[in-house]
């Protein structure tokens, strides 16, 4: 079987499956944590080398305070998870907004953890704008590229699955992701099934890989 290198991870449909459930809206954040983690292993036992988790946007920082405090607890809760398994982490975000939670400032470097092993990124207030941005030197010619990617020790990404039914990326590692393959599960992330993943990977393997070739 024909594995991706790289899988990058949106887990959408939080809030519309705890509105379903009958609770509130920020509620639903807390219960994508059982899945991340059990993706992850899943991922790690297919033989998978890095996975990207979009864990929010500074677009999503817009909405009410209680949901941003709350998915923003969900990502440092799910950063602590990962810290226990055999990775190598690293959060990528705007680290200068007051918005970053500061207990993952320490992972804004790449870590080896429990011996190091497959890649894991972690995108949290990250912004598409701001990680082009970094392509601009201060000072430099306007259109010149003169600096570099702020993702720029994130790897291109081979395969994109979203969890939730939408068909976009929102702003998701637009430079990584310019040759990805897009597969969309319209199951909510919260009621993730390994099922998901393993479907995910059946239809990579028909897909044709030309990278614009």
């Amino acid at each position: 079987m024909r594995i991706p290198e790289h899988i990058g991870i949106i887990p959408d449909g939080n809030r519309r499956w705890a509105k379903q459930a009958g609770l509130a809206k920020e509620a639903g954040y807390a219960y994508g944590l059982t899945p991340g983690l059990e993706l992850l292993r899943l991922a790690r036992d297919a033989g998978v080398r890095e996975i990207t988790y979009y864990g929010f946007t500074t677009d999503n920082c817009g909405r009410p305070p209680e949901q941003v405090r709350a998915f923003s607890a969900a990502c440092v809760q799910a950063v602590e998870q990962i810290t226990s398994e055999p990775v190598s982490l690293l959060v990528v975000g705007d680290r200068d907004s007051p918005v970053f939670p500061r207990a993952l400032l320490p992972y804004g470097e790449r870590r080896d953890l429990n011996g190091g092993g497959l890649r894991v990124n972690f995108l949290v207030n990250y912004g598409w704008e701001w990680d082009l941005a970094g392509l601009r030197a201060p000072g430099g010619s306007r259109g010149r590229i003169c600096g570099q990617l702020r993702s720029h020790d994130v790897s291109r990404v081979d395969l994109v699955i979203r969890w939730g039914g939408m068909r976009r990326l929102s702003g998701f590692l637009p430079v990584q992701s310019v040759y990805a393959d897009f597969f969309v599960v319209d199951r909510l992330w919260p009621d993730f099934q390994p099922e998901d993943f393993e479907q995910a990977l059946r239809w990579y393997q028909k897909q044709d890989v030309t990278r614009g070739g």
